[in-house]
């Protein structure tokens, strides 16, 4: 009798944690899409006063001075799981860190940010096609449905409605930058989601974020010898601690934490949020303004993540009951 009802405890308990660790990475996606969006605005409003790759040295080093205390111990302990895969780390580092924002920071000075925002949905779409492609995930018709009403809403919020204002957009070079930062981001989505299961979270982030750093360093280099070093002000350092610790941080570990949770296709479709975000972080701070059109397409992104979401519990009660 006790061990029948053990069992039945169990049962529920395995039922009810996959729900919850599900529940816990929408939440980590979550996190990690609303501080990009504070990002693009913070991209935005420095435009002029930060070079691109000094943007990108600056933030990675206040990214690693502040996760290193708590990550060091950690780091330490795994040094023997860091070696055997030390590749796939440089890889990450390389795609995720040194090359992914360094390039939508070029990008921002070379072409418009209605282009740049475009652009960037694209990369939900390749996180899709790349998981079915290296993890054989499904992509049904119900989810084809809701990744078009999501990019439909997202360029209806872009655009604000205007089909002429849509119509009217030119491409310039850093839309060739944008575009390959939103493969890159794609790929380093699927790097994160083959990251050896004993290298825990807090290694893998530091290892990342240092190597990252220490690619970007010559580069740097580069770029204070041709133009000018990062100059420092109170309203730079705010943006730069801001996007040190908030963007890169907080928002990589909770980004890297949900695909863990959920798989990169899910975490992908949240992202699709960020543009959601930024346009209520621009009401706030910069005096945006949010008319009917926003909302609207703003509806209409949160619906298409519904259903696809919707779509993808569905499939997974399927594959457990056919397992049962």
């Amino acid at each position: 009798m006790k061990r029948k009802i053990l069992n039945g405890i169990g049962g529920i308990l395995s039922q009810a944690q996959p729900k919850s660790l599900v529940s816990m990475g929408y939440f980590w996606a979550l996190v990690a899409t609303i501080i990009w969006a504070g990002n693009f605005i913070v991209a935005r409003s420095f435009n002029q006063d930060i070079l691109p790759v000094g943007l990108a040295f600056w933030r990675w080093t206040i990214a690693v001075v502040t996760l290193t205390p708590f990550a060091m111990r950690v780091t330490v302990e795994d040094w023997k799981l860091v070696q055997k895969h030390l590749p796939y780390l440089a890889v990450s580092a390389l795609s995720g860190v040194t090359v992914f924002n360094t390039l939508i920071y070029i990008a921002g000075h070379t072409t418009q940010a209605m282009n740049l925002a475009l652009i960037a949905t694209s990369s939900p779409i390749f996180i899709v096609l790349m998981s079915r492609l290296f993890y054989g995930e499904l992509i049904s018709l119900r989810r084809v449905t809701g990744i078009t009403i999501v990019v439909f809403g997202v360029v209806l919020l872009i655009a604000g409605g205007s089909l002429e204002k849509l119509l009217s957009i030119s491409f310039a070079i850093g839309d060739l930058y944008m575009l390959l930062a939103a493969i890159i981001f794609a790929g380093y989505t699927m790097l994160v989601k083959r990251k050896p299961p004993n290298l825990r979270m807090a290694t893998f982030a530091l290892c990342t974020f240092s190597l990252g750093l220490l690619f970007l360093t010559p580069f740097y280099a580069l770029e204070c010898w041709i133009y000018h070093p990062v100059v420092f002000n109170p309203s730079v350092m705010l943006a730069l601690l801001y996007v040190g610790i908030l963007s890169s941080v907080v928002a990589f570990l909770a980004w890297n934490k949900a695909i863990i949770l959920i798989g990169p296709s899910r975490a992908a479709l949240m992202y699709y949020l960020v543009p959601v975000f930024s346009g209520i972080a621009a009401w706030l701070f910069l005096g945006e303004a949010i008319t009917l059109v926003h909302i609207f397409s703003m509806l209409l992104i949160v619906f298409g993540i519904i259903i696809t979401n919707r779509t993808e519990s569905g499939v997974a009660e399927i594959r457990s009951r056919k397992k049962e």
